[in-house]
């Protein structure tokens, strides 16, 4: 028997149109506690141009997270409603401008929300190569402690 590889080198584009059209996220629907927050479907964040879309592998909870959930620390104007500000995982879309990534590489990110979803859209300046010797669990603590 003969068995061939085949590579295929598929575009950006064509990558995302793989990409499912909704996601799961955790939604806080009013402020309180941790039985305030909710899964729900929401539409895959577009990256704008000089963005990056994340597939999320791991989210970091920070104090400024659990502020936002109690009423307290107000998220960003025009920031995504679900909380969550560092991410790690692996690209899986580019906006029309970003060029510093490719799909596939391992980062993390520092956002203004959106974190606890299956997908986030980051400016690519705010992601960071994460090294093949720490697990993107870890990883997701990595923005906002270099960012300190």
């Amino acid at each position: 028997m003969i068995f061939y590889l085949v590579v295929l080198r598929l575009s950006p584009a064509y990558i995302a149109t793989m990409l499912p059209a909704e996601m799961t996220v955790i939604e806080c629907k009013s402020i309180g506690g941790p039985d305030v927050l909710r899964v729900a479907m929401r539409p895959l964040p577009v990256p704008a141009d000089d963005e990056v879309l994340i597939k999320v592998a791991a989210a970091g909870i920070n104090r400024a997270d659990l502020m936002q959930r109690r009423g307290k620390y107000p998220p960003p104007v025009g920031a995504s409603d679900i909380l969550g500000m560092e991410v790690s995982g692996t690209v899986a879309a580019l906006g029309k401008n970003a060029g510093r990534w490719k799909i596939g590489d391992r980062i993390c990110a520092l956002l203004s929300g959106g974190g606890y979803a299956e997908y986030a859209a980051a400016p690519e300046k705010h992601c960071l190569p994460v090294p093949d010797f720490i697990g993107l669990t870890a990883a997701a603590s990595l923005p906002a402690s270099s960012a300190a």
